[in-house]
Formats: structure tokens, sequence, C-alpha cells
């Protein structure tokens, strides 16, 4: 029934007479309806698709609803569990009543189809126009899956009709049309938000992994080599880092610092190795945090309810975010001592412990939590202006360029996180001042105890609104370099340590 309200077209030409004859025998109606596309608006095809809905509409409402689609897919031989099917109602129902009707089914099926197109290319590595089992292998082997060539055929045998071994589009698109999009792990893992680009910010939400990765132990090694990245990132970019720091807290209407001008202060203070101060317990706390903040998002993975291996954007919000304050709560000790690091004087503290000691000793156990609270609040702008202006220009890029592969490349990949993490600095910068503001303070003999919004109406008042982002230009600096230096040191690594592509 699916098959026959659907057109049987095929997205192009074949490449020979030869393809031309087995492609019309597959197919004999494409001959006649060459439109291009399964989801194609021919002059018949709003009536296949509404004799398609009123088929699923079992109680004759003008609604599809989970039940609808259950019995009625169920009485065409497709089964289907009750979470894919709420996944395809919520993926269309545009006006939130819980069903699809004609127009919203419709808007459905062509968004969807056309992700299936691009999958079903990127998965046709020799452009044929079918893809067959080696081709399933090498597409499965690229996301660090391994099968055997029995198992990718029998992979073939649940899609192939005509017992040809090989599946060509209207296979395919018949057989994955009625699944919910994250059902199509080749889509996902394409436009995984990555967050081995290490920008020396901390609050991303957590890269997820696949059930596979997991099992094979991936997992781990993807997190040494995003560690190793960010390491190597983070001590290239200090002397930027260091300057953002110093111009936080001592830049100000009276006391004007400019980039040079800091850079060279720092080295006229303390010589060129002063540039790196800070830098230190910057790459030592990569580890805890990595490791608490991704055990605490599987944790919390499990708590919403999601069984899936990958989250919807609202979902990854509420996780990631909880998740990274987790991190930051169980490490914040870690960035206070950073900022202290950073901002001393040429033998003022002899190492990392000392600082630490000094500290507890003259300020007790709760300066080591000062500016705990901005800290957290810049959590949830962060994370979620990054995830939405990444998935906006993911959209963006997928509507206008996404023709012959849903594989954006490195450079698309790279350009789109940069640019959603430069935003979500952007939003959460003020906080992130404050914050730092808060840990100096108290290092300060004499200074009077000082509270979040304190803090904010005094720069307010003494310095106006652009207080708030003093040392964003030396903080967007390095964002560029930070991301570069992170990626070419990752694929290092992940060679070295035997990872395979995603």
């Amino acid at each position: 029934m699916v098959s026959s309200v659907l057109c049987r077209c095929v997205a192009s030409p074949p490449p020979d007479a030869a393809a031309a004859a087995s492609s019309s025998a597959s197919s004999p109606a494409s001959v006649g309806d060459p439109c291009g596309g399964a989801v194609c608006g021919g002059p018949d095809h709003r009536l296949r698709l509404w004799s398609l809905f009123q088929t699923l509409d079992v109680n004759r409402d003008g609604g599809l609803c989970v039940n609808d689609l259950a019995v009625g897919l169920r009485r065409l031989g497709l089964h289907r569990t009750e979470g894919e099917l709420q996944k395809i109602v919520q993926a269309g129902d545009k006006d939130l009543d819980g069903q699809l009707d004609f127009e919203e089914f419709v808007h459905y099926l062509q968004d969807h189809e056309k992700k299936l197109r691009l999958v079903f290319k990127s998965l046709d590595k020799k452009n044929d126009g079918r893809i067959d089992a080696q081709e399933i292998m090498q597409s499965l082997r690229d996301l660090g899956v391994k099968i055997s060539e029995q198992q990718a055929e029998k992979i073939l045998k649940s899609m192939d009709k005509n017992g040809t071994m090989t599946i060509d589009w209207n296979e395919w698109r018949d057989y994955h049309l009625l699944h919910p999009v994250e059902n199509i792990p080749e889509i996902i893992l394409y436009w995984k938000h990555s967050t081995i680009f290490d920008v020396g910010e901390n609050l991303t939400v957590p890269d997820e992994f696949t059930v596979e990765e997991r099992q094979t132990g991936m997992w781990w090694r993807h997190l040494v080599a995003g560690g190793g990245a960010g390491a190597v990132s983070r001590t290239c970019t200090a002397p930027l880092d260091r300057l953002k720091v110093l111009m936080q807290v001592h830049a100000s209407r009276s006391n004007h610092m400019g980039i040079v001008g800091g850079f060279t202060q720092m080295i006229r203070e303390g010589g060129a190795r002063s540039l790196w101060r800070g830098n230190g317990i910057n790459v030592l706390k990569i580890a805890p945090e990595s490791a608490i903040k991704f055990m605490a998002y599987e944790q919390i993975k499990r708590l919403v309810g999601s069984d899936q291996e990958t989250l919807r954007i609202h979902e990854r919000l509420v996780a990631g975010s909880l998740a990274g304050a987790i991190a930051q709560s169980s490490i914040y000790p870690m960035e206070v001592l950073k900022t202290r690091m950073a901002l001393r004087k040429t033998g003022q503290y002899s190492g990392m412990l000392d600082c630490a000691r000094r500290i507890l000793a003259r300020e007790g156990v709760a300066a080591f939590y000062k500016g705990y609270v901005p800290n957290m609040l810049g959590i949830i702008p962060y994370a979620g202006i990054d995830l939405a202006v990444y998935e906006t220009l993911k959209n963006a890029w997928l509507q206008r360029y996404a023709v012959n592969s849903a594989d954006p490349g490195v450079f698309v990949l790279l350009a789109c996180g940069t640019m959603s993490s430069t935003c979500g600095q952007l939003a959460s910068y003020p906080l992130a001042l404050v914050r730092t503001r808060m840990q100096a303070q108290a290092s300060i003999e004499g200074a009077p105890e000082v509270t979040m919004s304190s803090l904010f109406k005094q720069i307010l008042r003494t310095e106006g609104a652009f207080g708030l982002y003093r040392g964003l230009a030396p903080n967007f600096m390095k964002v560029i370099p930070a991301v570069s230096i992170s990626y070419v040191v990752y694929e290092n690594l992940k060679i070295t340590l035997g990872v395979q592509s995603r």
C-alpha cells in the first residue's frame, strides 16, 4: 500500500542503458512518471497521498494520532514501536494538537523524504543509484562499526523487494519513509555537535556516543583524544586567555588596557614565561571535568527517560546543562585557582599547591566558591544559544547546499561550531566577567564583600554596558586558532589511538 501511493520514479537518469533497462524492470511506472522524486508533486500525487492518509486514519476523524498510525501501519504489514510513532507525530505536529492533519502529514513526508534521499546518496559510494553489501559495510565502517558481509546481506534482504541483493532508491524510501528520522544514524552522526573543538570554555553540551562506540571502548579513546587536543589548544592560546583575565579584572575607563599594551605589561613584569601563568591548572582540570560531565550526562539521559541513542534538542539542552553544572560544581575550586594563578605577581606563589594553601589559610574554604552563582547561571545561555545557533546553521546548510550528500565536510562543521560557540560566549560573557571579578576580589586585602547583583550595578554605574565586555577582543581572537589546533591535534591523536572516523 505504501509503495502504491508513492511515485516510482528515480532521482536521476541511470548512468547507462543497461542500468536504465534494469531500472525500468524494477520500477515500470518510472517511465510514465519521470517527476524526479517520491514526494514529487506530480498531477496525481496529492490523490495518492490522500489515499494513504485515509487508509491510516482508522477512526475517520481527519487526523492521525499514535493509535491511528499503529493500527493503520499494522494493517499494511508495517510494525512500529509506540516510541517511533510518537516521534513521527511530534516531528510533523506543527499546531501541537497531538495528531497530524493531512497538510501536516504531507509536509512531514516531504521533509523526511528529502533527508532519506541525502542519506541514500551518502551511502551510494559508487553513484550508480543502488546500494550493495560492500557499500553498507564501508558506510558502517566509517561510523566505527564493523560487520561481516553476511550481516550486511541480512540488512539488504530486509529492504530488498525484487531479490537483486541491491537496494534502489524506491526500496530504500519505501522501507524508511514511515520510520522516524532518529532511526537514521547516518544523518545524526554527520551532524553530531562535537565538543572536541576546545575553545577554552567548558560550558558546552557533551558529545554523544553510539552503542557500538560504548561497547567497543571507542568512547574513552574519543575522550582521551579530545582531552589531548584541548590541552594543546589551551596551551597554544594561553597568552590570549591570560590577557582576557587581566582585562576583565583590571581594565576600566581610567585604566585603559589594550591588546598590545597588555602583552607589553605582562612581559615587562614577568618575562615571556609569564604569558602562560594559570595554564597549568587550566590544562589539569580538563580530565576530571570531561570525565564527570560525560558520566553525569549519561546518567541524566536515563533519568529523562530517553532510551534513544540520540536525544532531541531540548533534551540535550536539559541533560547537557545539568551535566555541566555538576561538573563545574565538582571542579570549581580549580577555576578559582586558575584565575588567581593568572593574576599573580612574580614570586607571589611558588606553585599551585602554595596558592591553594594560602587561600585556605587567609580566606577559608568559601573563597574557593567565589563567583559560583554567575558561573552556574552562565551555563544555560551558553549551552542553549550554542545549540540553537548550531541547529539553525545546520538546517540552513541542508536546505540550501545539501544536494548530493548529507556530509557537510570538515570546513562547514568547523565554521558552524565556531560561530555557534562564539554566539554562546557572547551571550554569557557578562556573567563570566562578573564571575572572574568575584574570584579576584577576595584576594585584595581590605576589599569589601561583593555580591553578583552589587557588582553588576557597580560596573554599569562606573563603566557602562561596555564594561561588561572587557576582554572580549582577546577572547574572540583565540576562538579560530583554538578550534583549528584542536581539530588537527584531535585527528592525529585519533590515528595514534586507533579510533575509526565517525
